[in-house]
């Protein structure tokens, strides 16, 4: 059962990983880009808002930059790839707590909130040259 798990980890990982770099060809050979719609219709950033260009930026291992173009999505894959980790080491499944996530939701949201407000303007996907 513990190696079913493993391979379906490593399936995934990779299949999501060949899509994310059969979409950066398309983007870099001709300027492909899915736009983020609600952004396009309110002008606000939404909490996902550079989330493609952050995914972008590590494939470079880039990771000051993929971290700006979104620092909680940044966050949350990093704390979620450690706790795959943990769990492939462990050899089991963490309970999942309801309090967590409701609470990993409340801080989207609110990340989404205050992404659009000026005094926190530095959390809006920004381009470090």
């Amino acid at each position: 059962m513990q190696t079913d798990n493993k391979r379906k980890i490593i399936y995934y990982g990779i299949v999501s990983l060949i899509i994310l770099l059969v979409y950066y060809f398309l983007n870099k050979a001709f300027n492909f880009t899915i736009p983020c719609l609600f952004h396009k219709i309110t002008g606000l950033y939404c909490p996902g808002c550079g989330i493609t260009r952050m995914l972008f930026a590590l494939l470079r291992l880039d990771i000051y930059q993929a971290f700006r173009y979104n620092p909680w999505v940044f966050l949350l894959l990093m704390g979620y790839i450690i706790y795959k980790i943990i769990e492939l080491i462990r050899g089991y499944k963490f309970k999942e707590n309801k309090y967590v996530v409701i609470t990993l939701l409340i801080a989207t949201l609110l990340f989404g909130i205050l992404r659009n407000i000026s005094t926190f303007s530095f959390l809006i996907p920004t381009v470090i040259k």
